[in-house]
């Protein structure tokens, strides 16, 4: 007793392609379902409530990005050339003030210091008695001075050089 005797071959055929094709169509529907929620899905996260794509946005982002890179490239320059001035610029001062003639002028002398980031600039000394005073001004180069600096000067120029650098 085979197949053949219920219903002849070809009709069993024709059931086992209807069957085939009746899951296909139900995987069909299946499958077009769930693309319907994933296009929905897709377009409410591709648009905002203002109406605009977040392709869009996306692209926006982009140019104000290149824009920024572009505004701190600028800033970066102009920060260099601040930094570069104000290494060149006068930035350590000190000031010590003694007593160049033993008990008799009560601190009136003073030397001062006026350097840079790299220890160049000037010492000014002011040398005071009741009677005179006398002013020398001393170039300063990395610190050192092709003049002969007094003990003072030399004091003043080491705290000055002392202080923090950037």
């Amino acid at each position: 007793m085979g197949l053949d005797n219920i219903m002849p071959l070809e009709w069993w055929a024709i059931l086992g392609l209807g069957v085939f094709s009746l899951l296909q169509f139900i995987i069909i529907l299946v499958l077009n379902n769930k693309m319907k929620r994933f296009r929905n899905s897709y377009i409410a996260l591709q648009s905002f409530l203002d109406g605009s794509s977040l392709d869009q946005q996306l692209k926006d982002i982009i140019i104000e990005i290149r824009q920024l890179r572009e505004d701190i490239d600028q800033v970066d320059k102009r920060l260099q050339k601040g930094e570069k001035k104000l290494k060149e610029s006068v930035d350590r001062v000190e000031l010590i003030r003694y007593d160049a003639f033993a008990n008799k002028g009560s601190d009136l002398s003073f030397s001062l210091a006026m350097l840079n980031q790299e220890g160049n600039g000037v010492v000014i000394t002011s040398i005071n008695n009741r009677d005179e005073s006398r002013f020398y001004g001393k170039p300063i180069v990395y610190g050192e001075s092709t003049y002969h600096l007094s003990e003072e000067e030399k004091l003043v120029i080491n705290k000055a050089k002392e202080t923090v650098k950037i």
